[in-house]
């Protein structure tokens, strides 16, 4: 039996600067989910994958048309900065203002990333298989998904990074409108990043995280970086100049990139 019912992948014909678009059924968000997929030109096919979470109002296009990450990729690629890699980058199931890649409202967003994504870029990408290394990354609520799921599914990620990451589930209320009444769940740890990290402290990888200084999140980023090192929980902490803003994630995704490379 087919791990996906549909799937729909874009002509090559079409496809500009390596970018590839991919839609999918997906029983955790019981409809079609999109995937906006970097590929670059390469005859490998154990291409390291990086998904790269978006963050509210956005979708699969976001990372693309609003940081332009595949031609950052591209670029450091060429240079030699970094080896080859995939950048998967899916919606987060296109629920209210966000999802917060939690599971939800009948719907399991989070199992959408952590699992469909993967499958489906290993099944229909050439590029890659199953012993493909994975990362995760997102910014602001793709950071508190990247951290979550990070940590939550260790032996699935090899690391994982967050930029202006949310950290804890309140602070969705400064984006969305949805009450926070619908994203809660039965264990309450599982909404706090802090705390999902401390509780699977043995068995994450590595992983980093950074803020603007001027970005409304950066106290609550601040805030983590204490507690994990109260906690003696290795990580790398970094503050930039900059704010909640595409310009700052454009710029930064580099740094994120450059550490999956060495990783590898």
């Amino acid at each position: 039996m087919e791990r996906f019912r549909t799937v729909k992948i874009s002509d090559p014909r079409f496809e500009q600067s390596g970018l590839r678009y991919m839609t999918l059924k997906s029983k955790y968000l019981k409809g079609r989910g999109n995937i906006c997929i970097y590929v670059p030109k390469t005859d490998r096919t154990d291409l390291p994958v990086v998904t790269l979470l978006h963050g509210v109002y956005g979708s699969s296009n976001s990372w693309a048309r609003g940081a332009g990450a595949h031609l950052t990729a591209q670029r450091m690629i060429e240079s030699g900065e970094i080896k080859p890699v995939i950048l998967a980058m899916p919606s987060d199931g296109l629920w209210g203002d966000g999802s917060a890649y939690l599971p939800h409202n009948n719907y399991n967003f989070e199992k959408w990333i952590s699992s469909d994504v993967i499958d489906a870029i290993r099944l229909h990408i050439p590029q890659a298989k199953d012993s493909s290394v994975n990362f995760l990354a997102g910014l602001s609520m793709g950071g508190y998904g990247a951290l979550r799921l990070g940590a939550k599914y260790a032996d699935t990620y090899k690391a994982f990074s967050g930029l202006s990451a949310i950290t804890s589930l309140e602070q969705m209320a400064l984006f969305v409108e949805e009450e926070l009444s619908n994203y809660k769940q039965n264990d309450r740890s599982e909404e706090d990043v802090f705390q999902l990290i401390k509780s699977n402290r043995e068995n994450i990888g590595v992983f980093r995280f950074d803020c603007g200084s001027d970005d409304i999140l950066i106290e609550h980023n601040r805030k983590l970086h204490n507690e994990l090192k109260d906690a003696r929980i290795q990580h790398i902490y970094k503050e930039n100049d900059g704010a909640h803003e595409w310009c700052y994630w454009e710029r930064h995704l580099s740094d994120t990139l450059l550490f999956f490379n060495e990783q590898l």
